[in-house]
């Protein structure tokens, strides 16, 4: 990785870049944030960025990059084409959940996953007024496309295309043989309710916890637009990439 830091910091110097270390110049307002490592950390530069828009290109240094840009082999030509300018962005959606009076913002997904010691969780789940599930189960699933790939993949989970409006809700282990993963229109209102009289459910935002869902208790989830920018070679294709990552991990 301190070669890697060394090859970003002279590409830098080349096209007359500033690179400065995450967490320093915190009063300097970035044109573009370069991400050495994973999907975690992309995703946590991504959230990071929320506030000023600013695009963040990935250099994959984890295991399955989906988010970056280019591969770790392919970090010299692909900071070069970065700090050139020669990257297309791409807007990324969130989920807003509202849960005792406060709003988190989620770029990947939104989980409510029963508790490791608690009794099987009782989820329904309301779209536009009506429910359409009442389940025993694990949890519950809300995923943006972005997420999509990610813990609602595991779950049989449809995989929205990047640039798809709308998100994905799927159950957990669920305890029936009808429950079916439901891609949500944007504009639609998800309310998930615990029926369960004992056990609160734990809320999480991108797999980092917020709160609970108390018994008899409600959450209310929102599709939001354009969240997020995330800066990708020009002719990525998303088609190929979901070969490429997920068909070679299955070999």
């Amino acid at each position: 990785m301190d070669r890697a830091v060394e090859v970003a910091r002279s590409a830098a110097e080349r096209h007359g870049w500033d690179l400065v270390p995450s967490g320093e110049g915190d009063e300097l307002s970035p044109s573009l944030f370069i991400v050495l490592g994973g999907d975690g950390t992309i995703l946590h530069a991504l959230r990071a960025s929320l506030d000023g828009q600013v695009p963040v290109f990935g250099i994959n240094f984890g295991r399955v990059g989906f988010l970056a840009g280019v591969e770790a082999d392919q970090i010299e030509l692909g900071l070069d084409r970065a700090f050139a300018g020669e990257y297309e962005t791409l807007n990324l959606p969130g989920l807003g959940v509202t849960l005792n009076g406060e709003t988190h913002t989620a770029l990947n997904d939104v989980s409510f996953s029963r508790r490791p010691r608690g009794g099987v969780a009782e989820l329904s789940y309301r779209i536009a007024g009506e429910e359409v599930g009442h389940v025993r189960c694990d949890g519950l699933v809300a995923s943006t496309a972005t997420g999509s790939t990610g813990y609602n993949l595991a779950n049989h989970g449809p995989i929205l295309a990047w640039g798809v409006a709308g998100y994905a809700v799927s159950y957990i282990a669920p305890h029936t043989l009808t429950a079916r993963a439901l891609v949500v229109a944007p504009a639609d209102v998800l309310h998930v309710v615990n029926h369960r009289s004992r056990d609160g459910v734990d809320v999480a935002v991108d797999g980092v916890q917020v709160g609970e869902l108390k018994p008899a208790a409600e959450a209310e989830v929102r599709y939001r637009p354009d969240m997020a920018v995330l800066a990708q070679l020009p002719g990525s294709n998303f088609y190929h990439r979901i070969r490429e990552k997920f068909g070679h991990l299955a070999v």
